[in-house]
């Protein structure tokens, strides 16, 4: 029986035309480079585009080029011959001939240095490897990399090899931010939710507060998926109850005592402050209720002054405010000011 690919959760138009684009490369025999964001779930790409290739029976190898300097991956990589270094006792057999017959990942291939990327070059292009140490073997591999820096850039710069892009760019699978897929949002926070109340043995999880999914929505995630999971599993075993999760903890780090916050200057005798003008200071709106309530009045009020200076148009609101579009989407919804999208029938 054919081993299951990873299950990818998403239902957005980006991301099934991914899948759809990882389902037509995967069984060619051809190298693939696949490009994304940190956090936008690269290596299980690469998993996917194995287990659905004539491959999937033979192994699947994973190499960070990142966590490893020049000598080091370079052995790791292809494996060295007894004797070849200091402490090198045994042969030892590199990456890719453990991957042979079925699919090497290398990911941030982009940091591989100059003399890796030549051996990876002759590798791919004649299926030959040099060890460390002076002997040759032959190999039977499917290249898979990932980075999420600009390759044809770094080529261009002379600091990525360019015949050993053409060789790798067969097909490049591009994944989009999460930012790029807002629909896929709530159900992969609910998936991890459900996965961390798992591990803490809680009897059930009640789900989110439509404002915890409002801010869920409305954030960027610079950090894709990967910081999506983070915040909602800290956020669930934050709780201290079984009612729906409102309180959602994007920021590990926010703290009133944080100890690398920027200090207070103190005051140079050698330079004295500049003089206090008359110059009145800009008014500052005050609202009724307690401090949450003037916050949100604050915040809706600031909005409908940027709408109606950008005539509504929501894209350049978005833009003076230095918010993503999605995130002043998010913000609007919170306070009302866009009406609720029709129910489905």
């Amino acid at each position: 029986m054919q081993a299951a690919p990873p299950s990818l959760l998403g239902e957005s138009p980006a991301f099934l035309a991914t899948l759809s684009h990882v389902s037509r490369v995967a069984p060619l025999e051809r190298p693939v480079l696949v490009i994304g964001e940190r956090g936008t779930g690269k290596e299980l790409i690469a998993a996917r585009l194995h287990y659905l290739s004539q491959r999937w029976d033979r192994p699947f190898v994973k190499v960070n080029c990142a966590a490893l300097p020049e000598s080091l991956l370079d052995s790791e990589l292809f494996g060295h011959e007894a004797g070849a270094f200091t402490g090198a006792t045994r042969r030892q057999i590199g990456r890719i001939e453990q991957a042979d017959g079925g699919t090497l990942f290398l990911d941030e291939i982009a940091t591989a240095s100059p003399a890796v990327q030549e051996k990876l070059l002759r590798a791919v292009e004649y299926g030959e490897i040099e060890r460390v140490g002076g002997r040759t073997a032959t190999v039977d591999v499917r290249v898979v990399g990932a980075t999420n820096a600009d390759l044809p850039a770094l080529a261009a710069a002379g600091r990525f090899r360019a015949d050993l892009l053409d060789r790798l760019a067969f097909d490049v699978v591009t994944l989009p931010p999460l930012r790029a897929r807002p629909e896929d949002i709530p159900p992969l926070a609910e998936h991890f939710a459900l996965g961390m109340v798992r591990e803490l043995q809680r009897p059930l999880f009640s789900g989110f507060t439509a404002a915890a999914l409002d801010r869920l929505r409305a954030h960027d995630w610079p950090g894709n998926v990967r910081e999506l999971r983070n915040a909602v599993e800290r956020s669930v075993a934050a709780a201290e109850t079984d009612e729906p999760l409102d309180r959602i903890i994007l920021d590990p780090f926010d703290s009133p005592w944080r100890p690398f916050a920027a200090p207070t200057a103190r005051p140079d005798p050698t330079h004295p402050p500049a003089p206090v003008t008359d110059k009145p200071s800009p008014a500052i709106p005050t609202f009724d209720g307690g401090i949450l309530d003037q916050v949100r009045a604050f915040e809706a009020a600031k909005l409908r002054e940027a709408l109606e200076q950008n005539r509504f148009n929501q894209r350049q609101t978005a833009e003076a405010l230095g918010l993503g579009y999605h995130q002043l989407r998010g913000m609007l919804k919170k306070h009302g000011l866009i009406p609720p999208p029709p129910l489905r029938p």
